[in-house]
């Protein structure tokens, strides 16, 4: 098993999600688990592992992405006042494909970071 939900089942299309923004190479959409009343995430369509494996090639791609989460902030933000943007590397990073979370709101269960 691959550990990878985003490419094995999300942008295959095998686990429906509801999109917030969708462009030629980054999907931001809600949570299928959310640990926060808003729970956002957004990923590159191309397979990168994480924020610290990206090639020079993947700027672009970066650069993409990074700007559909200052949307999905801002929309965020201006719901609930507040948000946090965070992604993980390592052993804290569940799925082994880059994202990034957007949340706000009240919790509604433990985040899956491992906290040491």
């Amino acid at each position: 098993m691959s550990n990878d939900i985003y490419c094995d089942e999300i942008l295959n299309g095998q686990l429906p999600v509801k999109k917030v923004i969708e462009t030629e190479r980054v999907l931001a959409f809600h949570h299928t688990r959310p640990s926060f009343e808003a729970h956002i995430v957004v990923i590159p369509k191309k397979h990168i592992p994480s924020l610290i494996e990206l090639d020079e090639q993947d700027k672009d791609i970066l650069t993409e992405l990074l700007c559909v989460v200052q949307k999905v902030a801002t929309q965020v933000n201006a719901e609930y006042g507040a948000c946090g943007v965070e992604t993980y590397m390592g052993e804290y990073q569940s799925s082994k494909h880059l994202h990034v979370h957007v949340r706000a709101g009240k919790q509604l269960r433990p985040t899956g970071a491992l906290v040491k």
